[in-house]
């Protein structure tokens, strides 16, 4: 028996499929199984006859397991579409509209900043955290395939913001993630829920521009704890070495002497009880570290 336009979940078997009263169906013989992935394959396919659409739900969403429909037409449309992706027509359009999803995403992504920044709406003593958090939660939840919020149509996009920084404060300022939370139904989301109010307790705070203490949650998340040592490393695998540096005496860069050693600093061993402070004259006579040997392998 062949149904059309009706979605099943996957069978006992892996050519069965079964339907919402719990009956099962086997596939005709002719018919296979077009896994998802391609979505002008599949649409075509469904558009073209007599096909059985497989989902299954997995808490609150659906995934796609494929589309049942018969082998020749599966082939023949797949044999059209590598014909019509193979020409030159194809491929500008392609770009065409590669290029305008990126424009189109890029002005989303500052219309949601700027939706983030209205809902926080921080008080001025605290706007350059407000940035901060605004673009961390919008750099988290506008990547296309990410999955959050942010990509849904069904809300209005200030909604979405909203959304946006509640869940991003959940993972990023409360011990959620490490909660053991029974598997009972509604005790999640009424976990979520009280989460959220202290999340909305804590934003007032700042919304009313009080003081708040080093140890808040919300300021170690946007807080970038790194070292004097790191900061520098990090600035030099993101930058080039001039040409002046390469003039240099040494064969090497200090940059490159860095990314490959690390840091080259290294405190002299004190003296007896009392540290000594190096002067180009005392350095001359004092025992040399690994580090400054290497340096002077280098010259």
């Amino acid at each position: 028996m062949k149904i059309t336009a009706i979605t099943f979940a996957p069978g006992p078997t892996p050519n069965t499929v079964r339907t919402a009263d719990g009956k099962v169906l086997t596939a005709p013989v002719d018919w296979v199984l077009l896994p998802p992935g391609d979505a002008a394959l599949t649409r075509r396919v469904k558009e073209a006859g007599e096909h059985w659409v497989v989902a299954e739900k997995k808490g609150r969403k659906i995934f796609s397991r494929g589309v049942w429909a018969s082998a020749t037409t599966i082939d023949r449309i797949r044999a059209d579409l590598v014909a019509e992706r193979s020409t030159e027509s194809f491929a500008k359009k392609k770009n065409a509209n590669a290029r305008r999803r990126e424009k189109v995403q890029a002005v989303y992504v500052e219309d949601f900043h700027g939706a983030v920044v209205a809902f926080l709406s921080f008080h001025a003593n605290h706007a350059d955290l407000a940035q901060r958090m605004a673009r961390a939660v919008t750099d988290h939840a506008t990547p296309v395939g990410s999955g959050t919020v942010a990509r849904t149509q069904r809300i209005p996009v200030e909604q979405r913001a909203e959304a946006a920084v509640i869940a991003w404060m959940r993972h990023q300022t409360t011990g959620y993630d490490g909660m053991v939370i029974p598997r009972v139904k509604g005790k999640r989301r009424e976990i979520r829920r009280i989460l959220a109010e202290r999340s909305r307790e804590l934003l007032g705070r700042y919304r009313r521009g009080e003081a708040v203490p080093e140890a808040c949650p919300l300021k170690n998340a946007l807080q970038i704890k790194t070292s004097p040592a790191g900061q520098l490393l990090n600035y030099l695998r993101h930058s080039k070495a001039t040409p002046a540096a390469k003039a240099m005496m040494l064969k090497r860069t200090m940059q490159e002497f860095v990314l490959e050693y690390g840091w080259w600093y290294e405190p002299v061993e004190p003296t007896g009880s009392r540290r000594t402070t190096l002067t180009p004259a005392a350095a001359r006579t004092t025992r040399r570290s690994p580090t400054q040997h290497l340096l002077a392998s280098n010259s």
